[in-house]
């Protein structure tokens, strides 16, 4: 087979991915139906920042360009938590030094899009719009939306980083046995900008992930670079309390100055941004397989589309990248056996993180201000630092660790059980370190351990 393969998607996962090939000596055609971000800007208004977290760093690395991303991410220890009444706190996410990075979409990908350039090997190919492909070809077909040329190319290997509604996928759902699901959530996002002060300082404490949590719906905030925050409200479509119910600006400033009243003083452009950014859904795509006779794959959200409420979908498709080339190395890139075999291995952790996504919008939305949900936490930390071997929190193996996905929201299911039990021990609140909350725990180990 020659060394030779199309990406189609020059997003965050199809452009780090030609940076994997590149380094084993591929040539590598990039299709992207977007312009070149590089030349004409980051469009934003719709986007939500990411946190990079190990499994993101793993792969930066192992790409050998750790270094480049490191200098536009920020460390976010924690979260802090905006009550209603205006009190903050802070809940760490893992151990001391341990963190999750904030990271601009448009900046990172503008970084990967050049690094990637950097190799004599990688060709990008902008304002081409993905038509479909030919299964048995394999070859792909392509509308150049600036001249309306149709194109067509072969090659030996195509991988699909297209995104939630990939059009390489679509073609891979008119064959034989293909099962697809997708589902939206009721709430929709917005994205809105806290600006940098006068002299380009952040306005609250870059060292976190802030959040307003409203029973059923939140803003968030995430540091950027330059002094600004990226601000996403998550809300529903329809309903008392929705987008729906905002119809004008006297709406959006009362339910502003209701529910985030701390934050309207930072957001000088509210209106503006209310009016002009979109509202966009949120989907979870699964399916199978994600590959066509180990000349096809799926990769990121095109294979595994998730909802952004563990910080994983980022993560998760370059962690596909990482997998996917340990096992190039494993089987000396015989990729008929190795695309086959890493859709197998890899569909159960991306259906397992699209779970695990879906309850942690809950856990943003509705618990991390619960005196319970914090109880928890603490018991969770403090069973951490007495049994390290034994016990590590759901979301420490996601986010600090690689633990396979699959095994996370099996963990995450005995966890629960576990803390039942654990917060029905008499006076729990007043004794949460005691030997009764130890002996509960020791007997769950125990029953797990057979």
């Amino acid at each position: 087979m020659s060394k030779e393969a199309i990406v189609v998607g020059a997003g965050l996962v199809g452009s780090l991915w030609a940076v994997f090939l590149a380094r084993r000596g591929y040539q590598v055609k990039v299709f992207e139906r977007r312009p070149d971000m590089r030349a004409v800007g980051y469009r934003g208004g719709k986007s939500i920042n990411l946190a990079m977290s190990e499994r993101g760093w793993k792969a930066v690395e192992k790409a050998g360009i750790r270094e480049e991303i490191e200098k536009v991410a920020i460390p976010m220890p924690g979260r802090m938590i905006h009550n209603a009444d205006g009190q903050l706190s802070f809940q760490a996410y893992g151990k001391e030094g341990e963190a999750i990075y904030s990271v601009s979409r448009g900046g990172l990908n503008m970084e990967l899009l050049h690094i990637a350039s950097g190799f004599p090997n990688v060709e990008f190919f902008f304002d081409y719009q993905c038509l479909g492909a030919d299964l048995d070809a394999p070859k792909i077909t392509f509308e150049n939306t600036k001249t309306g040329q149709i194109e067509t190319f072969e090659s030996p290997l195509i991988f699909a980083t297209d995104g939630a509604f990939s059009a390489v996928r679509y073609s891979l759902q008119k064959t034989d046995r293909f099962n697809y699901r997708q589902y939206y959530l009721d709430h929709g996002y917005k994205e809105l900008t806290i600006p940098p002060t006068a002299d380009g300082k952040h306005r609250m404490d870059p060292g976190a992930l802030h959040i307003w949590p409203r029973g059923n719906f939140m803003l968030i905030a995430l540091p950027n670079a330059d002094g600004s925050f990226t601000c996403t409200l998550f809300l529903p479509f329809e309903g008392p309390v929705s987008y729906e119910s905002i119809r004008n600006d006297a709406d959006i400033l009362a339910f502003f100055e209701k529910h985030f009243p701390d934050a309207v003083a930072f957001i000088p452009d509210l209106i503006h941004d209310f009016n002009h950014n979109p509202t966009s859904s949120l989907v979870t795509v699964n399916c199978k397989p994600w590959q066509w006779q180990g000349r096809i794959l799926l990769l990121g959200d095109a294979a595994h589309a998730i909802v952004p409420f563990y910080g994983q979908g980022m993560n998760a498709g370059f962690e596909d990248c990482t997998i996917l080339d340990g096992m190039l190395d494993e089987h000396g890139e015989d990729w008929a056996r190795v695309i086959p075999a890493f859709a197998a291995r890899r569909v159960q952790d991306g259906n397992a993180i699209a779970e695990l996504a879906q309850r942690n919008f809950i856990e943003m939305r509705d618990l991390v201000a619960d005196p319970m949900f914090l109880l928890r936490k603490k018991i969770a930390a403090d069973l951490h630092a007495k049994f390290p071997g034994e016990f590590l929190p759901v979301y420490s193996m996601v986010t600090f660790s690689n633990t396979p996905y699959h095994i996370a929201l099996r963990e995450d299911d005995a966890q629960n059980q576990l803390f039942k039990d654990i917060l029905n021990v008499p006076d729990v609140s007043e004794n949460w370190n005691s030997p009764a909350v130890e002996a509960v725990f020791k007997n769950w180990l125990k029953q797990r351990n057979g």
